[in-house]
């Protein structure tokens, strides 16, 4: 086995636009970059992004392409006939009319949202959102199926069903729990002074519920002090003591963004994007993002890839087979079918046909 096979790949990192430039090939062949995330930036049709997809696995076969793309007001390709997709919070009201429908819904769903991106080359999108609908949150409000937890969390395995049938593993998002808080963790650090014993009560049943469901998790940039001073996706409580020991969770943790300047206080000190990274998979995570930092003159990139690099040298770093495997068992499932053959399979036509009626 060669090094870049053994070695962990931590990184989930971006590309400039809709093809490769030298310094995106120079990035993606790097041994320690485990995926790509795309935006919308990164879209103009079909062709060219199985183009660009194709291209980066060339370079590195076992990438795992990622993208946003939940459904609602989040997902980023919107053209070229890709299916508009219902906001979670329109099958959590369908679920109040008729459970069983919406329980249908939210498998098509999964269904049509994975098929379509693997026809494109992508292996892999961050959802489902198990937030609790409070309605105090503009940066989750329709992303999230419901108030309730248990309706949260049998919407989500649905949807999760759908994921699986088309061959994609699935993402819950955003532990343990964003919905509560009405600040945007985006341009904010929000605070939640709720106790452990109310999340856990409350907005984290769905990840115990769901716990041999999720293949994926990714943390919330939210501080629980309570429980930690630190945001969740920095705190080893969260995330080793109470995911992985008390909930028993045994898949891959992805950071949110590190590039969100909120992201990167902890404690009061504004890390360094090298430092944050290395800082959240200290905490337990097992994968770390780094978004939107391709575009234009920034060298926060390279930073980070010679920052660990060095880290590794010098010991500040160990590579874990562990979680390289956890990486890896993101990858999708079986063979895709290109676009033509997806429009005409049975399977997939009848998921669109359920979704037509929302």
């Amino acid at each position: 086995m060669t090094e870049q096979n053994s070695m962990h790949a931590p990184l989930i990192i971006d590309v400039a636009g809709t093809a490769l430039n030298a310094a995106d090939r120079r990035r993606l062949a790097d041994p320690l970059v485990g995926g790509v995330i795309h935006f919308a930036r990164n879209w103009q049709d079909r062709g060219q992004m199985s183009a660009l997809n194709a291209e980066i696995k060339a370079l590195r076969p076992d990438i795992l392409v990622c993208v946003d793309h939940e459904g609602g007001r989040v997902q980023r390709f919107r053209s070229d006939g890709f299916t508009l997709l219902p906001s979670m919070r329109t099958l959590g009201e369908l679920w109040m009319r008729d459970p069983m429908r919406a329980t249908q819904a939210a498998v098509a769903c999964g269904h049509v949202l994975a098929a379509e991106l693997r026809a494109c080359g992508v292996d892999f999108s961050f959802t489902p959102v198990l937030d609790l609908d409070y309605g105090e949150s503009s940066v989750i409000g329709d992303r999230s199926f419901h108030r309730d937890p248990r309706v949260v969390a049998l919407l989500a395995r649905s949807l999760a069903h759908g994921l699986l049938q088309a061959g994609m593993a699935n993402c819950g998002k955003h532990f343990p729990g964003h919905g509560f808080v009405r600040a945007d963790s985006h341009v904010a650090t929000p605070v939640d002074r709720r106790s452990l014993k109310a999340i856990l009560a409350d907005d984290a049943k769905p990840y115990d519920w769901l716990g041999g469901t999720l293949a994926a998790v990714m943390p919330a940039h939210v501080i629980y002090p309570k429980v930690d001073a630190r945001p969740a996706g920095f705190s080893p409580k969260w995330l080793k003591q109470i995911l992985r020991d008390r909930l028993g969770f045994d898949g891959a943790v992805f950071s949110d963004d590190l590039s969100m300047e909120a992201a990167r206080s902890i404690q009061g000190e504004l890390l360094s994007y090298t430092d944050a990274a290395l800082a959240a998979l200290d905490a337990g995570c097992d994968l770390a993002l780094l978004c939107n930092q391709s575009i234009g003159e920034s060298t926060v990139l390279d930073e980070v890839l010679d920052g660990f690099a060095a880290a590794r040298r010098n010991g500040g770093w160990k590579p874990e087979a562990v979680r390289e495997a956890r990486r890896r068992a993101l990858l999708p499932r079986g063979d895709a079918l290109a676009w033509d053959d997806l429009m005409r399979s049975p399977a997939y036509r009848q998921a669109a046909a359920t979704l037509s009626g929302l």
